[in-house]
């Protein structure tokens, strides 16, 4: 169950965290890993930490530095995979960085970095696999594609704080599911989890009290508890899963239903709204007792 011996996985944001759990999961399966992370002390020295536990315990990996979000240095993590190992069967994206803000006070830069290195940083990984993975379907070779992006709840119920990771992550969930559509005639597939996880980002502010670790018991937000779903989604039993998102953490997954259409109204007159008949019908739902819907990121206790 889960052997992915003799296929090949690329790993954005893979030295620690999230990123990490995922590489180890997946080098556990059998899988050969390309471990992509940016060029800084501390991110390349986890990195090439993280390459060293997985050839120590018998598995394949290669470390690639580089900006994740930079077409070139994706086109070289690619290339890379494909020199060293012969074939690119994997694609999870999972680098990211926050820069917390509200919205009054969030600058330029602090949106455009964040969106940037989270929406980009997919986009541009997913083009070259999905290319990739169409060349060999149209060329009529075998194809095994697995497209796994990272999101996070803050996509759905927004953030206050975050404007811009929210942004990106919605961004995110709707671009693979995009792919998604176009990639099923193909036999590949694209999902999206949505991880409740402690790391790097979550280590400071409102988040790094959420997310702490439990004096004793269960720790339901050890990033290693949402590794398995991946190494799961990237399987073979795997291969007719696609399009979803999923909510993964502690002893949960929780699958995300698409959005519904809620209450409905008609002009009862016919023709054009006018704000007058505006009032008169939707007034009746947005009554006295009817509240905002405010209902931000939270989570429930373990």
């Amino acid at each position: 169950m889960g052997d992915l011996t003799g296929r090949v996985a690329i790993i954005t944001g893979a030295g620690r965290g999230l990123g990490r759990e995922e590489a180890l999961q997946l080098a556990s399966q059998g899988a050969s890993v390309v471990i992509s992370d940016i060029d800084l002390p501390d991110a390349k020295a986890a990195a090439e930490e993280t390459v060293e536990d997985i050839k120590a315990a018998g598995g394949e990996a290669t470390l690639v530095l580089g900006d994740a979000a930079d077409s070139d240095d994706a086109n070289r993590v690619f290339k890379t995979a494909l020199d060293t190992y012969g074939d690119v069967n994997i694609m999870v994206n999972n680098a990211g960085f926050c820069r917390d803000q509200t919205i009054f006070n969030m600058d330029d830069e602090q949106f455009d970095s964040v969106v940037r290195v989270h929406l980009r940083g997919h986009f541009v990984n997913m083009r070259n696999a999905t290319a990739y993975w169409r060349g060999k379907a149209k060329a009529g070779e075998e194809v095994y594609g697995r497209l796994i992006s990272t999101a996070s709840e803050a996509a759905i119920f927004g953030s206050a704080g975050q404007p811009n990771y929210a942004a990106a992550k919605s961004g995110i969930v709707a671009m693979t599911m995009g792919a998604a559509q176009l990639l099923i005639k193909y036999g590949i597939t694209a999902n999206v989890i949505m991880p409740r996880a402690r790391t790097d980002m979550t280590n400071s502010g409102m988040t790094a009290e959420l997310f702490a670790a439990p004096e004793e018991g269960f720790d339901a937000f050890n990033p290693e508890n949402v590794a398995p779903l991946v190494g799961y989604l990237s399987s073979p039993e795997a291969g007719h899963i696609s399009g979803e998102v999923m909510v993964v953490w502690g002893q949960q997954v929780d699958i995300i239903q698409r959005p519904t259409f809620g209450p409905q109204f008609q002009n009862p007159k016919g023709g054009k709204w006018q704000v007058d008949d505006l009032h008169s019908s939707l007034s009746e739902y947005f009554n006295a007792e009817h509240t905002p819907v405010l209902d931000g990121f939270s989570v429930p206790p373990q």
